[in-house]
């Protein structure tokens, strides 16, 4: 069984096929600039794809990877035409979002045999707004715990994490107003994302720490005692199962799918979306409380293990394919 996955690099998408590609057998990238996707005709590697048994790819583009008499499986990775995120694009990313990107999205969920997505939130997102005839399978990310494991932290400084793109629907644009409000003994780690967006903040609790190779990522969750995560939509949240993992207490938007993977007040706190009083009353009420962070953690390590393991995906998806093949 040979599958072809052709995917943009520069996204959780790359991240989670990537995975696939190092776990199953006969299962090869095709990676492409993201740039490529403003011209998708250039997307057609007849070449690549044309000897494979399955083609793999995320829903967005996959109308461009379709072939004659080839099972094509799409990942729904997030819901990139829903209405909610208007106010957090640029002029140019919304024209994009409800012209062209509208017909694409539409015209290979038309294409695709098979229908996947990480997790229920985004499933039911896609098969309400589109009234989609092909049944969706939710198949939820999945870490490798093995690496990502929690480790003992010890810093005068208390240190949460934020991961992800600097973009307004990660929610980078609150960081500095969450940091206004934090008690003097805690900062706030960055990173400039996958895209490597440069440091653009001015702020004595902010401290940027660069791109991160994610050979390199489970170091960065060790080195934190929270995890920060003020996004606007997620179709999973690849970064907070990886804090998780990693035993970190988890601040997030009580939005999309956050709830499927932090149980609120177990994990975590879940705070309205924006409302940065509540993401910094969250932070500090974890900050004067070791022991109640330790305890999150080790809820939130033990859920990953039961629910969101890179062992599990991998099967779910092994399983998957030889069912779109039979």
């Amino acid at each position: 069984m040979k599958i072809i996955s052709p995917i943009a690099t520069g996204s959780g998408a790359f991240v989670l096929h990537k995975m696939l590609q190092e776990k199953l057998t006969d299962y090869d990238i095709v990676p492409y600039h993201p740039l490529k996707t403003l011209f998708p005709p250039l997307l057609h590697r007849e070449g690549k794809t044309r000897s494979a048994d399955i083609i793999h790819s995320a829903v967005d583009y996959g109308f461009f990877h379709y072939r004659v008499n080839i099972p094509l499986v799409l990942t729904i990775h997030s819901y990139a035409l829903d209405l909610y995120m208007k106010p957090f694009l640029s002029t140019l990313q919304n024209v994009h979002r409800v012209t062209d990107l509208n017909w694409i999205t539409k015209m290979s969920l038309n294409r695709a045999t098979h229908l996947t997505a990480v997790s229920e939130y985004v499933a039911e997102k896609a098969k309400t707004e589109l009234s989609l005839p092909t049944p969706i399978s939710v198949i939820y990310n999945g870490i490798d715990h093995d690496r990502f494991v929690p480790k003992n932290r010890n810093s005068r400084k208390l240190k949460v994490l934020f991961c992800g793109n600097l973009s307004l629907r990660k929610g980078a644009q609150w960081l500095p107003s969450i940091a206004d409000k934090l008690s003097s003994n805690i900062i706030i780690q960055y990173t400039s994302g996958l895209r490597d967006i440069p440091d653009s903040y001015n702020h004595p609790q902010l401290e940027c720490v660069g791109k991160v190779e994610y050979k390199n990522m489970h170091k960065l969750y060790q080195n934190a005692d929270i995890f920060l995560f003020p996004t606007v939509r997620e179709g999973f949240g690849l970064v907070v199962a990886e804090a998780m993992s990693c035993g970190l207490p988890v601040v997030a938007s009580n939005c999309s799918a956050i709830p499927e993977l932090v149980d609120d007040q177990l994990g975590g706190y879940l705070c309205p979306v924006g409302d940065t009083n509540a993401f910094s009353n969250a932070i500090n009420t974890l900050s004067d409380n070791p022991e109640l962070r330790e305890h999150m953690g080790e809820y939130n390590r033990v859920k990953v293990e039961n629910k969101f393991t890179l062992i599990r995906m991998i099967k779910e998806y092994q399983q998957f394919f030889e069912q779109c093949l039979g």
